[in-house]
């Protein structure tokens, strides 16, 4: 709620007074009142309930669509204007084939002035090239093919940005599942390239992508301080983008990616372990999280969210509430198999839920059907480490034989890698094998020996095993394991 709190407040009275008049002429009552409290009133959502007298489903559902009316409406506001400028540039031929030359000239820098104040640079081309037709014969042809050329090449270089933008975080993708020094590299090429794009022009809008990618890059792959000095720190690079987004806050695009930099902000405290910084862009991200992760791959590397809120519930203690939000935060969602990076994560998120609510035969579904599903030939190690889960979950419901299989394809997995490459795999498959062993002595001892040594590992790609809380619970939970069967795959 806190985010349609924020939003609900920091309308201006005029929109204010128009959604809930139009709420009103439309017989919904209950979510002009619901408005109204949320705007003038510090109520909880209890109280609301109450005093509407409505159960939480149907209250969930009002807040829903009142959201959905009040992003509707400033959507309209700031789409109208610049919809009635693209209208005269679709039928800007018209003026040119029926007016006369003096008047076309004047309506066509009219539309220009309108274009640029409204930051549709993208049509000036248009503009420019009648512009140079109307000027054949006079010396500021030449200005205005400078210009029409200038403007093309512009438009290019913002199409261009946009690639580079998505291919990024495609490669990025690769590189999260891997450690891959050669992705890594990829990656730095591509930032580069995104700089040499951006040093092109002067452009506001070439400066929020390349911070799209800039933040992004020092937080989750860099990882370290190398701020050279005339480079601007991430603190400020938030500044600049939020003036920009202020500046043209009629701008669809920025309109939208606000919610990334939201997203950015909550990883970069996130990253500097300032949780209480934290928890404020949460709030507004958890609340978005659906949009987030099915309209934002392209801008940045989205299920980076479901990590951080799954590591969040770690922190707090609260992973066994995660399951019950799975629905209304997947409601919308499309699982892409083809994006084999977004959909491990997704896969592993709801299966990591499913863990710790104790359904340990859905985890195990859920954890077989991405094997069967994806193939995770180019990346070994996600297939260890996904592998090494459904491990655990065979031990949890004492299926030997299977664990047994898989485990011995873990090990092969293993040799292929390099020992040293995954050498807390190979610590998570010994504190199984003493778990399902049917000698009972010193089990308690020797795993727990075995969990600071797993702890204290880290690697360089995804490792979803990292998020099993290995408690003295979970130690007890092996323990009392009571398999029939030697639990004896070799031990490389």
């Amino acid at each position: 709620m806190a985010k349609l709190k924020n939003i609900i407040k920091q309308l201006s009275e005029k929109d204010f007074t128009a959604i809930y008049d139009s709420l009103i002429n439309g017989n919904a009552e209950k979510s002009a009142y619901l408005l109204k409290a949320m705007r003038e009133r510090q109520l909880s959502e209890n109280k609301v309930m109450v005093e509407l007298e409505i159960n939480a489903n149907a209250y969930y559902t009002m807040r829903s669509r009142l959201s959905q009316k009040i992003e509707e409406y400033l959507v309209q506001q700031m789409e109208s204007p610049r919809t009635d400028l693209l209208r005269k540039v679709a039928n800007i031929n018209e003026v040119f084939f029926t007016k006369k030359k003096t008047i076309a000239i004047a309506m066509l820098r009219k539309l220009e002035k309108e274009l640029m104040e409204a930051d549709l640079v993208g049509e000036l081309p248009t503009i420019y090239k009648l512009l140079k037709k109307l000027h054949i014969h006079t010396p500021d042809y030449f200005q205005y093919s400078q210009m029409y050329n200038r403007h093309v090449a512009y438009t290019l270089a913002v199409d261009k940005a946009e690639d580079v933008l998505a291919d990024y975080f495609k490669k990025y993708g690769n590189y999260f599942l891997t450690g891959d020094a050669t992705e890594k590299l990829s990656l730095e090429l591509l930032t580069k390239e995104m700089h040499s794009i951006s040093n092109l022009y002067e452009s506001h809008r070439l400066y929020v992508y390349k911070s799209c990618i800039i933040v992004f890059h020092r937080l989750f792959v860099e990882k370290e301080e190398n701020l050279q000095q005339d480079e601007e720190s991430i603190e400020d690079i938030f500044k600049r983008v939020q003036d920009i987004f202020s500046t043209y806050n009629m701008d669809p695009v920025y309109y939208h990616l606000n919610l990334l930099f939201e997203f950015l902000k909550l990883e970069y405290y996130n990253h500097y372990k300032v949780y209480r910084q934290a928890e404020r862009y949460f709030e507004e991200v958890n609340d978005a999280a659906s949009n987030l992760l099915i309209n934002y791959p392209y801008y940045t590397f989205a299920v980076q969210f479901l990590i951080s809120k799954f590591e969040r519930a770690l922190r707090l203690g609260t992973e066994a509430e995660l399951y019950e939000e799975q629905e209304e935060l997947f409601a919308d969602y499309e699982p892409d198999t083809n994006n084999v990076p977004q959909h491990v994560v997704y896969t592993i998120y709801r299966a990591l839920c499913s863990y710790y609510t104790g359904r340990y035969e859905e985890t195990a579904k859920l954890l077989n059907a991405l094997i069967n599903d994806v193939s995770l030939k180019k990346y070994p190690q996600a297939q260890m480490e996904v592998k090494a889960l459904l491990c655990l979950q065979y031990c949890m419901l004492k299926d030997i034989e299977l664990y047994n299989q898989l485990s011995n394809s873990v090990q092969r997995n293993i040799r292929m890698i390099g020992k040293d490459a995954c050498e807390n795999v190979l610590t998570f498959l010994k504190i199984l094998k003493i778990a399902v062993s049917e000698a009972k002595k010193e089990k308690h001892k020797k795993i727990s020996a075995l969990i600071p040594k797993f702890q204290s590992m880290t690697v360089g790609y995804f490792a979803p095993t990292s998020f099993i809380r290995m408690d003295e619970k979970f130690v007890e939970r092996l323990i009392a394991l009571e398999i029939q069967g030697d639990g004896s795959e070799s031990d490389d």
